[in-house]
């Protein structure tokens, strides 16, 4: 039986609930149409909703929608086509032959290379894959995002003096195509989702749909953080409300939109900045800004008005509203709990409930937070993140009760005994106070004072102020004398002894000897 990833399953779950087509999540997680339909039609047959699935662990969801799957043999099964596709998309060397000789590898007697070929190409025509859909562009509705393919040398490195390369990230909308184009040093990560953010705050708004190509900033392989999109731009993808539908590997018709505006910035922008020199990468896309206004604001050749005019029309009151505050870029990071429950991050440690000790937790680090997850993708910490000061960050609550002690007992000096003392009673801060000055250094006294202020919780302030009293009249200001007291309950007995008359005796001497 071929079963899904757990976390395919819960996006399949997240996209249903906001109402998108099985094709729009089919296409958003990179699986089949009917794949969708049939984990939808499982997930209904054990009521397993979004909200109860992203409570659940990897391997709770698996029994509950596969238990035969999980428990015991794999049902037997035909020729995945879909996988067969698969393997065909994930490479440009990939072909069909060299595919049915490793599907004949594990199919000894499986169909021929004829045959193969003939069932691969029924399937093919039963899925209408080889056939052209016209595109319609609804107002607002979908931003398509890409790499520019052409990389400028323009920004000058103020150290060396060399020329460093700019990478042209390039997003257009809906039907206008309006264009938002910005410069970064790189392709990476970072760069990708502050391109998304800064491109909807250029916009003004949202579209529901974000189309990227499929690069590794967008789509990767499925496993447990990273099911058919990158986990950070998941998350971007949740903060903003919005589906990522990559497009289909080798299928430029998926992204013709972004794919024509590609060729008409390259030839209209890239051109123009081509023999350009630039200070910085800011200086660079404040020019890029400046030779946009002007771009978008010439009339299409084949249809009425301007990008900028349909943009505005159209696109623009279709866009939903952004959110008050713009999406926080943050890296993902797997870590084992160690036996002090704290984890590292760029020479820092962080605390995390002691209860996690030897359990795998993930770090979603930001620049001004980290936040650790337990593998049900609960929040179990939040630190701010610290740059400078003390390597260990510790919240009090994530340690056990015999280390909050000794925290205490360490954070504590003779001011702080002696307060404590004093909203006790007099007499246990005489106590304390005679304790701190009896001896050479006042630190070989914290442990006796900590030992007899600790009883106030077990026997109440009333008794050990009457009991550091009984000590106090008694002379003896020490931890044991006060101990013994509430030991023995000897704080109320009265120290005065009855003193009896002196019998007469002929060699005893009396006053008159001493004369």
């Amino acid at each position: 039986m071929r079963y899904e990833e757990p976390m395919k399953i819960i996006e399949m779950l997240r996209l249903g609930v906001q109402g998108y087509s099985q094709r729009e999540i089919a296409q958003s997680v990179n699986c089949g149409k009917s794949t969708v339909g049939e984990a939808q039609k499982r997930c209904r047959a054990v009521g397993l909703t979004y909200e109860t699935a992203v409570k659940m662990t990897d391997d709770q969801i698996k029994r509950l929608l596969y238990p035969q799957a999980v428990g015991g043999r794999p049902e037997k099964a035909g020729i995945d086509w879909e996988a067969i596709q698969k393997k065909l998309d994930g490479g440009k060397r990939v072909k069909l032959r060299y595919v049915w000789e490793s599907y004949r590898q594990d199919n000894p007697d499986g169909l021929g290379y004829s045959q193969f070929c003939c069932r691969y190409k029924q399937w093919r025509n039963t899925t209408g894959k080889d056939v052209v859909m016209v595109q319609e562009r609804e107002p607002g509705k979908e931003l398509f995002v890409d790499w520019a393919g052409d990389t400028l040398g323009c920004v000058v490195d103020s150290e060396t003096g060399k020329l460093r390369k700019a990478h042209f990230f390039i997003a257009t909308l809906g039907d206008s195509g309006y264009p938002v184009v910005e410069a970064f040093p790189d392709e990476k990560q970072e760069s990708w989702l502050t391109a998304h953010v800064h491109t909807f705050a250029q916009l003004g708004g949202l579209p529901r749909v974000i189309v990227p190509d499929n690069c590794k900033t967008a789509v990767t392989k499925a496993n447990y953080y990273d099911p058919a999109i990158n986990k950070a731009y998941h998350d971007l993808a949740a903060y903003y409300q919005v589906a990522v539908i990559p497009a289909r590997v080798r299928a430029p018709r998926d992204k013709g939109q972004v794919e024509g505006s590609v060729g008409w910035i390259e030839t209209w922008l890239l051109e123009w900045l081509r023999d350009q020199r630039f200070e910085s990468y800011a200086e660079l896309n404040g020019a890029i800004k400046r030779r946009m206004a002007d771009l978008v604001k010439r009339p299409f050749q084949k249809r009425a008005g301007s990008r900028e005019s349909v943009f505005l029309a159209l696109d623009k009151p279709a866009l939903r509203p952004l959110p008050q505050d713009n999406y926080e870029y943050a890296h993902y990071i797997e870590r084992r709990v160690p036996d002090n429950y704290h984890i590292e991050y760029n020479g820092f440690y962080y605390s995390t409930p002691h209860q996690y000790y030897r359990q795998q937790v993930t770090m979603k680090v930001s620049a001004t937070m980290v936040e650790v997850y337990s593998n049900t993708r609960q929040r179990i910490a939040i630190h701010e993140r610290r740059y400078t000061g003390k390597r260990y960050v510790t919240i009090r609550e994530h340690m056990p009760p015999n280390h909050q002690f000794t925290q205490d007992r360490k954070g504590f000096d003779g001011k702080r005994y002696r307060q404590w003392a004093g909203n006790i009673g007099v007499n246990t801060r005489y106590i304390i106070d005679t304790l701190l000055t009896s001896v050479e250094l006042e630190e070989t006294a914290y442990r006796s004072c900590m030992g007899i202020l600790q009883f106030s919780k077990k026997q109440g302030n009333d008794r050990l102020e009457a009991a550091c009293k009984k000590a106090r009249e008694l002379g003896s200001c020490s931890y044991t004398t006060v101990s013994n007291i509430l030991k023995n309950h000897l704080e109320q007995v009265s120290n005065t002894v009855q003193a009896k008359p002196t019998a007469a005796h002929g060699n005893i001497r009396g006053a008159s000897a001493f004369a």
